[in-house]
């Protein structure tokens, strides 16, 4: 505090005597003389209040008090330039300057957030449309990686997008648009697959990474009645098949509970309807049907393998056929070994022989990945 005797008072920051007709200022109630104020102090340019040099905030063209700065400023996340709370940019919690912001968004484009959902473009000429979602986990939710993937499936034409999946550890998921069956296998999904294995990612080999396929429901009816009643077979297929199924699928039955579980076996397919009608499992269900314009089919382990890959589509679409085309009672008559004898597609038959759910006969297995 400043000194006073008689009429004489002394600076607080140097002691200097400072006389009756001498000129002051104060700073927080303290006197300090003009030399101290033209050595050490500055003026913010917000309010106008007098402060300390080494207490300033700011940058090198605007100085501020720290009540202005606290209250109306703030610094880019990555390149820490100096922002008026008007001229932020704000991003997943952090605080950008323009030319920050629009670098992030560039890195991140590549990869949408879990909820995008784009308008559908079909591929293929065909009744059946098939949309594959396919989790690829350990090697990144990486912008640049998700460029290279990008790249080799969308040559000419957006055949695929990326998402974010909070379920994987450090990956992401790769959607198709809706394509026929025929389209996709000439589909480039093997460039992919590999593309993917050599940027380090895996599917099969994770204990995160499903494989989801998507059918369109208009293709079982033409009515909403009608494709309730071939869900319905769909569904009692399932579960009366259950065991050869969950053997199909690659899954754990802990990690089928926990991802695609079983509604229940009933007697009838309508019965099994009625309980998926309650919601009670949400879209974690082995075939979900909270989507109102496809059925989910949840139950396959992720895979990077092609020839498991088609092997599941052929699968979905060999079930759809029957659901379609036979009665409530030829769906329940029929044994898994009268359906698979129906089976022709070269790559089903082959992954049916390598799960041992054809005919037991031993076949060079190759890994998944």
């Amino acid at each position: 505090m400043e000194e006073k005797n008689g009429n004489v008072m002394y600076c607080s920051h140097c002691g200097a005597i400072i006389s009756e007709n001498e000129d002051y200022e104060t700073i927080d109630g303290e006197v300090i003389c003009t030399d101290c104020i033209e050595n050490h102090t500055t003026t913010c340019d917000r309010c106008g209040a007098i402060i300390w040099t080494s207490e300033s905030y700011g940058d090198d063209y605007t100085t501020l008090c720290s009540h202005c700065y606290h209250n109306h400023y703030t610094r880019c996340s990555c390149c820490d330039a100096l922002l008026h709370e008007d001229d932020a940019y704000h991003l997943d919690g952090y605080d950008y300057c323009s030319e920050c912001y629009h670098d992030e968004v560039d890195k991140c484009r590549s990869i949408h957030d879990y909820g995008y959902k784009p308008e559908p473009i079909f591929y293929g000429d065909s009744q059946r449309y098939f949309g594959v979602e396919l989790e690829i986990d350990g090697a990144g939710k990486d912008s640049e990686n998700a460029d290279e993937i990008l790249a080799v499936a969308n040559k000419d034409e957006e055949h695929i997008y990326i998402k974010g999946d909070g379920s994987l550890d450090d990956g992401m998921e790769i959607v198709t648009h809706p394509m026929s069956l025929d389209y996709h296998k000439q589909f480039q999904w093997e460039d992919i697959m590999k593309k993917a294995i050599y940027l380090g990612y895996r599917s099969h080999q994770t204990s995160t990474c499903g494989l989801h396929i998507h059918v369109n429901r208009n293709c079982l009816g033409e009515d909403r009645d009608t494709q309730e009643e071939v869900i319905s077979r769909i569904l009692y297929f399932v579960e009366h098949h259950w065991n050869e199924l969950l053997k199909f699928s690659r899954r754990t039955e802990y990690s089928m509970n926990r991802w695609a579980a079983r509604y229940g076996f009933e007697k009838t397919g309508r019965e099994i309807l009625d309980k998926a009608k309650k919601g009670n499992l949400g879209r974690y269900a082995a075939v979900n049907l909270m989507n109102y314009s496809t059925i989910e089919f949840r139950l396959f382990r992720g895979t990077l393998k092609y020839n498991t890959f088609i092997a599941a589509l052929e699968l979905v679409d060999a079930i759809c056929d029957l659901a379609v085309n036979l009665t409530d009672d030829g769906i329940a008559n029929m044994s898994w070994s009268e359906f698979v004898d129906t089976i022709t597609e070269p790559k089903l038959v082959q992954y049916l022989k390598e799960r041992k759910l054809y005919i037991n006969e031993e076949i060079e297995i190759q890994e998944e990945l």
